[in-house]
């Protein structure tokens, strides 16, 4: 939570705030410490025992000043409960259980035909996907998500790391934020998952974007959203991407990508599903 304090304090400037500075040298960037606890109406000793987790108790009411002068927005404000509430804990880190996908999921997404889709776990694991979402979103990878959990194709893991990814979105910018906002939403939510720390510590690791993008601290939550992509057997389209919960599985989403009948961009996902459609799987 301290780093997310600092990353956000790091973003407002006084001028945001109507605070004047009347000239003085700033050796940070944003607010200082003690401007901040001003605006929450805290004291800066106490905001600084709390951004250095030396307090855990802050209640739900400081929290939310506290999200007040930070200008967070409303994922933002639950995104910082979800910490605090992570902070009072002290369960130990354990193996979570294997993610399996939803049945009703694997329902739903035996149903939509053409329509490229695909279950994604709490991590980003691609559970499953139809052909067309395989065509789409992952051409040279097995159409078969294999059963060993070890051996599953993982999205964040793809856009980040494979090539095909990167080619494939025009704004591959835009979706990299994306999936990294969405991570940082599911690590407040499950601090103590340690499959998930090493996805994060790998993909830190492995790439500066990344890592970058991780440091900021921004939480996005999966919405719907436009995303132009360049594929290399039918060139380039607009597809919106939604994520559907499962209610029973609550940590598992259903990805489709869809565009307006009649449009050229629901034409190539046809001509996409029908020159793919006599692939075997590569198991």
């Amino acid at each position: 939570m301290g780093e997310a304090l600092q990353a956000w304090r790091a973003r407002v400037t006084p001028e945001d705030v109507g605070l004047a500075t009347y000239g003085d040298r700033r050796r940070v960037a944003g607010l200082r410490r003690e401007e901040l606890g001003l605006l929450a109406g805290v004291s800066a000793s106490y905001y600084t025992r709390l951004e250095q987790g030396q307090s855990r108790n802050a209640s739900a009411e400081i929290l939310d000043a506290i999200a007040r002068a930070l200008r967070l927005n409303e994922t933002e404000r639950a995104h910082l409960h979800a910490l605090a509430a992570a902070g009072h804990t002290r369960q130990g880190a354990q193996p979570p259980p294997v993610e399996q996908v939803d049945p009703a999921l694997a329902d739903l997404l035996a149903v939509l035909g053409d329509v490229p889709a695909v279950v994604l776990g709490r991590r980003t694991d691609v559970l499953a996907w139809n052909a067309a979402g395989h065509a789409l979103l992952g051409l040279d990878l097995a159409r078969e998500a294999p059963a060993d959990p070890g051996n599953r194709p993982n999205m964040a893991e793809l856009v980040f790391l494979d090539g095909y990814q990167q080619d494939l979105y025009v704004d591959w910018a835009a979706k990299a934020r994306a999936v990294v906002g969405n991570l940082r939403l599911v690590v407040g939510l499950h601090p103590h998952d340690t499959v998930l720390a090493t996805l994060i510590g790998t993909l830190s690791m492995r790439s500066a974007e990344f890592a970058e993008l991780w440091a900021d601290h921004s939480v996005q939550p999966c919405a719907t959203t436009d995303y132009d992509l360049h594929h290399p057997l039918v060139g380039r389209l607009t597809t919106t991407q939604q994520s559907l919960r499962s209610l029973s599985s609550p940590d598992q989403i259903l990805v489709t990508c869809t565009a307006p009948a009649g449009s050229p961009s629901a034409e190539a996902l046809a001509l996409l599903a029908l020159i793919t459609a006599d692939n075997k799987p590569q198991l």
